[in-house]
């Protein structure tokens, strides 16, 4: 099997952060490393989903960062001469260090910057990456997502189009990330409530009319989550270690038989692809 393949294969099995998560990180970090020439990188421990390349350090060495973008849950470091490809994994941070302080146990990588700052990246559980990348465009683990939910390609009538051959859960269709970049289960769970819609609605059965209402949720929920900060996972904390607010303001994710926020009646819960699915009986139809 190509490495390519191996990419695109395992992919698929990543339990990803949530894309608030990935672009508060990324907002907490550009300000610091935006035109910073990168002295040294430190690498601690390779073994990461896939092996840190050897030639890293060496490729990267001496770049300025011209700037950090987020392409669904990966950050994109621009140099002149590639890509760094960045993925949290499952419980990774990044977090802007100044001065001398020690690394910890599972502190993986640095990249130091002039000046100083660094950029670290702890990840206990070891499932992100650090990718280096000569044109991203038809990278294997890019090149066959779908549109960014808050960018203007996405709406009402690409669910409705893409949707009429779709049997399955309206849940796992708008998490499918060649339908929409970055809905995981969290988000899923709160758009669906707000624009009334069962999780377990068939996707080809769902009116145009229902997906203009829900992609307008998918894309409140979303910015909202990034204006406060990203949801409070047990595993995240923002660039600066601070974590996120925003679970704080979640309708049903996580409150399975508890009071509907609207209508007061128990929350119901039900796995939907491996997945915990939470709505409303009455609310959602």
């Amino acid at each position: 099997m190509r490495a390519s393949e191996r990419l695109t294969k395992n992919n698929s099995e990543l339990i990803m952060p949530e894309l608030p998560e990935v672009e508060t990180t990324r907002r907490g970090i550009e300000p610091h490393c935006r035109n910073k020439v990168i002295s040294e990188i430190i690498i601690r421990e390779s073994r990461l989903r896939w092996p840190v390349p050897e030639s890293l350090a060496a490729n990267l060495r001496g770049q300025t960062i011209e700037g950090v973008d987020r392409r669904a849950k990966y950050l994109l470091f621009g140099t002149g001469a590639g890509i760094l490809l960045v993925h949290l994994g499952m419980s990774g941070s990044l977090r802007v260090i100044r001065g001398g302080q020690k690394p910890q146990r599972h502190d993986h990588i640095d990249i130091v910057l002039e000046g100083g700052i660094r950029l670290r990246y702890h990840d206990p559980r070891r499932f992100g990456c650090f990718l280096w990348l000569h044109h991203h465009e038809d990278h294997p683990l890019l090149s066959a997502l779908g549109p960014e939910p808050l960018s203007s390609a996405f709406g009402g009538n690409l669910l409705y189009g893409k949707s009429r051959r779709r049997r399955g859960p309206v849940k796992n269709f708008i998490m499918d990330g060649k339908v929409v970049v970055g809905v995981g289960n969290i988000y899923a769970n709160e758009a669906l409530f707000l624009a009334g819609i069962r999780p377990d609605r068939a996707a080809n059965r769902i009116s145009l009319a229902r997906y203009e209402a829900l992609a307008s949720t998918i894309k409140e929920v979303l910015t909202t989550a990034i204006d406060q900060g990203g949801t409070t996972l047990k595993d995240f904390v923002q660039s600066d270690g601070r974590p996120g607010y925003f679970s704080q303001q979640l309708h049903v994710y996580g409150r399975a038989n508890l009071p509907c926020t609207h209508c007061g009646a128990p929350l119901q819960a039900r796995k939907l692809g491996q997945r915990t699915s939470v709505y409303c009986m009455a609310c959602q139809r």
